[in-house]
């Protein structure tokens, strides 16, 4: 591998967000974001909304759960 490539390759990589600090991205179309992509992996997400922390959690019978 060049050094060019290197160099490109860690540049990228200081801009994504690692696999250990839970972030990742969810795809927003016309308003609307597919919860297999919220979930992805997960049965529970913690909601950070103003000052409130919420829980949404997705149920044995396929249902979203809101919680405070």
């Amino acid at each position: 591998m060049s050094d060019e490539k290197a160099a490109e390759g860690l540049s990228n990589a200081a801009t994504r967000p690692s696999q250990t600090d839970g972030a990742r991205s969810v795809s927003l179309n016309e308003n609307r974001i597919d919860s297999r992509a919220l979930f992805a992996g997960t049965r529970e997400i913690t909601i950070a909304h103003g000052d409130e922390t919420y829980r949404l959690r997705l149920t044995a019978q396929n249902k979203l759960i809101l919680t405070k």
